[in-house]
């Protein structure tokens, strides 16, 4: 077996009391920590370019490119644990404790990794008070001039099994510097660490946007690791982090609902070409509607720099937008205006928005991405098309044949009045790749005209919109197996749409059929970094548990494919994967009673289907065959 030798940044981390936790209640217990994964610990691990090497129950070993991005994640994460415990008694709270170090690590040929650097960074995490995050001093060095927590300095450490006793070093979450932990005693003036990665850098002649972070502006990550200037990061690596919340419907008219969440949908679109930028996903975002939530908790929550939110009065032929721009971190308002145009005009006040926004942060907005040429020459087709997109949602909540149809008949309805409506032929097409894709077709449906045909026709009079380029994609490399070309859909749709979480989860899904596996897990964990609250969701761990199968990460994909079925995706491929993993992992046990959830949702499940229509490697099969998988 080969292995390779090299320096690594190590995070260990584990759950405080998780058996007495288990013991008081495991269920409940095991769905929180499910849950916390999903939306908080997971997506921080992809932020900061963590790779998950093993999990061990409660506990997790993540490999990190630096110390900074290691600290930096740890700080997110145990800022989110804080605010989600609010509240819980003492008893029932799940607090983590990390280690991190910086050393020499073994690297085997499946990715696991061994050696002092492991067992230091895990004696670390031992040591380690509830909340806290303890350092070596080789991880200290790294971080030390760049800190605004408080830190304690617990000297040398005979740490167990440790030949050489280890300098440890507490970073207090939650607490702010005092000074540094070596010489607070004796310079107790020091000046504190300046504050600010995340503030917004405006080079007017560029015509691109600037932010101090990378990859992803985490708010609470960015205020506790604070570079100097002589060690920022390079500006075309960050990224502008919005996201648009649900404009209120002011109307007084529910069933106008629909019209507000398609100006929300439209803008977010628009605002997501904008170069360099990150804009949390229309999906995630509209879990927020009806919620009255503080900025700065979204900002925190999703590890955006700005909120932008507002109104919609739509009254005769006239609409009304009130649009406030608010920066996360301090809660300001930086920026609101107010438009009232003729209905007729709605493209035209989506233009102006996305048009002012960029000049008020001091940037030119690049307007061939920003916004297509589309007009809508039919205002009736284009009402009807919102309410197919608002019913859509409908069926991503309740996936029934019955929904399906109902946001069908109202994208047809779009159709006939304006064949040439984009909107409608990417939601029409989609209603059948649902379709087709869960077996309530049917033989006389050409599914090539009605998806492909209709995706090819969407993207011909909007190319700039993602949605095609991902119902493209998914068809040609699930249903037709034409997975070349599915890939190249969807870097299509990456060229124009950098910020679609869709196209990104069409793309991982493709290069899984390709044995691309850490690429499409690359891809399929951005798509959840850009939208963690996705009705989705449940598909896109799917299909992160093939990838995770497919590099032979067993117990990853097995927490992958939990997370599908807490998530509500409970499918009969989703347990097939769980039960792969299970058997690859010799949970033997597991593995058959995965195989008989999967018998009751498909009684026709077996290993020829999965080798025919599913195209599972040989590897993937042997394994299911030994969970006990019927052949035929």
């Amino acid at each position: 077996m080969s292995e390779t030798r090299k320096i690594a940044a190590i995070l260990v981390a584990d759950v405080v009391g998780y058996s007495r936790l288990a013991g008081a209640d495991e269920d409940r217990t095991l769905s929180r920590l499910r849950g916390l994964r999903s939306d908080l610990i997971d997506p921080a691990f992809a932020a900061h370019h963590g790779r998950i090497v093993k999990r061990t129950g409660d506990g997790s070993l993540i490999e990190f490119r630096s110390v900074v991005d290691a600290v930096r994640c740890a700080i997110e994460v145990q800022n989110g644990l804080i605010e989600r415990n609010a509240g819980v008694p003492p008893e029932r709270r799940i607090e983590f404790r990390v280690g991190i170090h910086l050393g020499d690590v073994v690297e085997e040929a499946d990715g696991d990794l061994m050696g002092d650097g492991v067992n230091i960074a895990a004696r670390l995490e031992s040591i380690c008070e509830p909340g806290a995050i303890c350092l070596s001093d080789d991880a200290y060095r790294q971080v030390k001039g760049r800190l605004d927590l408080a830190v304690t300095d617990l000297g040398p450490r005979q740490l167990k099994n440790i030949a050489e006793p280890i300098r440890v070093y507490s970073l207090e979450v939650g607490k702010a510097s005092q000074g540094s932990p070596a010489q607070s005693k004796r310079r107790s003036s020091l000046a504190p660490v300046v504050l600010g990665i995340a503030a917004l850098i405006v080079l007017v002649g560029a015509g691109v946007w600037y932010f101090l972070a990378a990859n992803r502006t985490a708010p609470v990550a960015a205020s506790a690791l604070a570079p100097s200037a002589t060690t920022l990061p390079p500006a075309e690596a960050t990224h502008l982090s919005l996201v648009v919340l649900p404009f209120t419907n002011l109307s007084g008219d529910p069933t106008q609902d629909y019209f507000a969440d398609g100006v929300t949908e439209n803008l977010t679109t628009d605002l997501a070409r904008i170069r360099d930028s990150f804009v949390i996903a229309r999906n995630t975002a509209f879990t927020y509607k009806g919620k009255n939530i503080d900025a700065k908790e979204i900002g925190r929550e999703l590890g955006v720099r700005y909120v932008l939110e507002g109104s919609v009065q739509r009254d005769q032929g006239r609409v009304r937008v009130n649009v406030q721009l608010i920066d996360a971190q301090s809660g300001a308002h930086i920026w609101a205006d107010r438009f009232e145009e003729d209905v007729a005009d709605l493209f035209k006040l989506q233009d102006e928005v996305v048009d002012r926004l960029a000049n008020s942060l001091g940037s030119e907005l690049v307007k061939a991405e920003a916004r297509g040429d589309r007009r809508i020459a039919n205002l009736d087709a284009f009402d009807l098309t919102m309410r197919g997109r608002a019913s859509h949602f409908e069926v991503l909540r309740r996936p029934t044949k019955e929904t399906n149809n109902a946001a069908r008949a109202l994208f047809e309805q779009a159709l006939a009045i304006n064949p040439e409506d984009a909107g409608a032929l990417a939601g029409d097409a989609n209603t059948y790749l649902l379709e087709k894709s869960v077996g309530w077709g049917s033989a006389d449906v050409d599914y090539d005209a009605k998806i492909l045909g209709q995706a090819d026709r969407s993207i011909a009079i909007a190319p700039n919109d993602p949605d095609p380029y991902s119902i493209k994609s998914l068809y040609l490399s699930y249903v037709l197996h034409r997975t070349e070309e599915g890939l190249r859909a969807a870097d299509a749709g990456l060229a124009l749409n950098p910020g679609s979480a869709l196209v990104y989860h069409a793309s991982g899904s493709a290069k899984n059929l390709l044995g691309m596996f850490a690429e499409g897990k690359s891809d399929t964990l951005h798509a959840i970094q850009l939208s963690p609250r996705d009705p989705e969701l449940g598909i896109w761990y799917a299909t992160l548990a093939a990838s995770d199968i497919g590099l032979g990460h067993s117990d990853d994909a097995i927490t992958d494919s939990h997370h599908a079925i807490d998530a509500g995706y409970r499918t009969f491929p989703v347990y097939s994967n769980l039960a792969a993993a299970c058997a690859m992992a010799n949970r033997i046990n597991d593995a058959r009673a995965a195989v008989a959830e999967a018998l009751k949702l498909n009684p026709k499940y077996s290993l020829k289907l999965m080798s025919e229509r599913y195209h599972k490697p040989p590897a993937v099969l042997e394994a299911l065959r030994k969970a006990g998988a019927p052949e035929e």
